[in-house]
């Protein structure tokens, strides 16, 4: 950047969960997407400040997640949020206020409305170039993986709020499924069975845990990760209680949901035109999102579909670092969603 220079180049993912920023190539905000507001609607914290006050707030203060199931649930808090997160960013070489250029991805299942509150929100938190990028395509970008080639490739992209499980070819979605059976839906399935099952009740952050500790799709693994103790008060009598849990268990927690994962990849499958198909046997699908962390989970896919899975490389900052690729050859892709 130029000392004269008064555009600055943004690539975020506004994810359910978390919100990722890159500003010149390197990842400068990567926070939960939760804010706290007083009684007024005034912010107070947000980001990973904000997500110390879940379930602890006083009579004065509340928490809000923007986003629910990958799109934006409160308009005002979004733009908060990202006024907030960007204003955090130490941008140099500039005399005055930069403008922001910016690419944000989103569901590829979004609606026009939905898309319009995604621009509005960046538009309203500083940004005056503002271009959209498709979930899969994003992440398929951040997995390496060459989008406008004619070639099939697949990619499975397990956020918070959704996962999205598409075909890409030639610069294009060919077949895609967007469920909302994502991270956010397996930390309730946690939530619930320790509470059914064990009588204890736990709340968002220790469900979390769990899941990132020992959350598994298969009830047998190669590598067995180590118990964990919980603890919690008791369902029945609200006295402490402590248990110790095994990811046999959560594996038996997460079987519903997974299973609807399941059904909806074998739909994409039997959706694709027989060339593509045959690209993505030799190929392989790529997972990308913090649900390809869970333990067994390609080895289930591979168990159910005959077919070879891969994790992307980190796979967490995959779809941020795709959305950064877009942003840098947005003259390349047409696929990119302008004004």
């Amino acid at each position: 950047m130029g000392f004269f220079s008064l555009t600055h180049e943004l690539a975020i993912d506004l994810g359910t969960a978390n919100t990722l920023i890159v500003y010149n190539d390197e990842i400068v905000v990567e926070e939960p997407s939760v804010i706290a507001v007083d009684l007024q609607g005034k912010l107070k914290a947000f980001g990973n400040e904000a997500a110390r006050y879940i379930g602890k707030c006083p009579d004065n203060l509340r928490t809000i997640r923007p986003l629910q199931n990958g799109v934006i649930a409160d308009f005002d808090a979004t733009e908060l949020m990202l006024k907030g997160m960007i204003g955090r960013i130490k941008t140099t070489g500039s005399l005055f206020s930069p403008s922001l250029k910016m690419v944000i991805c989103i569901p590829s299942g979004s609606t026009n409305v939905e898309i319009r509150a995604v621009r509005e929100s960046a538009e309203h938190a500083g940004g005056r170039e503002v271009a959209m990028i498709f979930e899969p395509m994003a992440a398929a970008l951040g997995a390496g993986l060459d989008v406008i080639a004619p070639e099939g490739n697949m990619i499975i992209d397990i956020g918070g709020g959704t996962s999205e499980i598409a075909c890409i070819s030639l610069g294009g979605i060919v077949c895609s499924k967007s469920i909302n059976i994502a991270g956010d839906v397996f930390t309730s399935d946690i939530k619930n069975y320790v509470k059914i099952q064990h009588n204890i009740r736990i709340g968002e952050r220790t469900a979390e845990l769990i899941k990132c500790k020992i959350g598994a799709a298969l009830p047998e693994l190669e590598d067995e990760p180590e118990d964990l103790q919980i603890s919690g008060p008791s369902v029945l009598t609200s006295l402490p209680q402590t248990v110790t849990l095994n990811y046999s268990e959560i594996a038996y927690a997460l079987e519903g949901s997974l299973a609807q994962l399941d059904e909806a990849l074998m739909q994409v499958l039997s959706d694709m035109p027989a060339e593509l198909y045959s690209d993505v046997v030799k190929n392989g699908i790529y997972i990308a999102g913090g649900g390809a962390l869970i333990k067994g989970l390609t080895k289930r896919l591979s168990d159910k579909t005959g077919l070879q899975f891969h994790i992307a490389e980190d796979p967490l900052r995959a779809i941020v670092r795709g959305t950064n690729l877009a942003l840098k050859n947005m003259d390349r892709y047409s696929f990119l969603i302008r004004a």
